[in-house]
């Protein structure tokens, strides 16, 4: 039987086991896969001897994804895009793939989804940390009219219009953010992890017409309140994101695979909200 994991710190109330399970009964395959709690010093041990010992494929979370990019023998496009790596495949002889599906992961949720249309959309990005960094490529790659990255501080913001470089592309502060009407706006800030609200005004929101935070939960996030009480038509949380990551990664270990989504999604908010 392949075995699969995911490396993470904390690791515990990971959702991937149950997502690849229900992955693996859809296709007719047979999987065992774990959670392999580790940590910065013993990362890199870790993904050497789960491999070496068998393994058929590997998820990395918070806080690995810088060193697993690291680590791997070769990285795709959106992985080196991203500067991270979420996914890794084994080649075979020790050598790895790394690969970085969250980007596709949130394309996929908010058209398929949730119905957003992304080409000559405007988008606003809140954040400018590895969460934003891992989902501009493949938004850019859907054709936007435009793409905002607001943030506490320029700086950062900046750094990340300067790596990709497209015209579509500009950053400001939250204290200088202007949403275009009918936008989209992604929260990829950690503030819904701690409960904090967003330094946004609700008239500037209100000109949102979907608020998609990428944290999830039992209970809507602190940006998702935020949302609703501004009169957002559409506001949505990132577990639809998780299991499409998810799925993408399934189909790199098993190629060909087709999987319904949505059908997951549904299984796991039912699981999540009790």
């Amino acid at each position: 039987m392949a075995i699969f994991t995911v490396f993470g710190n904390p690791v515990a109330h990971s959702l991937s086991p149950q997502i690849h399970q229900a992955f693996a009964q859809q296709v007719g395959v047979e999987l065992n896969y774990t959670r392999s709690l580790t940590s910065v010093l013993r990362f890199r041990r870790a993904v050497a001897e789960f491999f070496r010992s068998g393994g058929a494929g590997a998820n990395v979370t918070v806080p690995f994804k810088q060193q697993a990019f690291d680590l791997v023998t070769y990285v795709t496009t959106r992985a080196q895009q991203a500067g991270a790596v979420n996914t890794l495949v084994p080649l075979g002889y020790g050598q790895l793939l790394g690969d970085n599906t969250d980007g596709i992961g949130l394309v996929r949720d908010l058209q398929k989804n949730l119905q957003q249309k992304l080409t000559n959309r405007d988008v606003v990005i809140l954040g400018a940390g590895g969460a934003a960094r891992g989902v501009i490529a493949p938004l850019l790659e859907q054709g936007v009219a435009s793409l905002t990255i607001a943030n506490r501080t320029i700086e950062k913001a900046n750094l990340l219009v300067e790596k990709f470089g497209q015209p579509t592309l500009q950053a400001c502060r939250f204290e200088q953010l202007t949403i275009p009407t009918d936008a989209l706006v992604i929260n990829a800030t950690s503030a819904s992890l701690t409960g904090q609200k967003l330094p946004l005004e609700s008239d500037e929101l209100a000109h949102a017409a979907c608020a998609y935070d990428m944290m999830y939960g039992a209970q809507p996030t602190a940006f998702m309140q935020q949302a609703r009480q501004a009169g957002v038509a559409v506001v949505q949380d990132g577990l639809g994101m998780l299991v499409e990551q998810a799925g993408a990664a399934f189909q790199l270990w098993h190629e060909g695979a087709e999987l319904d989504t949505q059908k997951v999604i549904q299984k796991l908010r039912k699981t999540i909200v009790g």
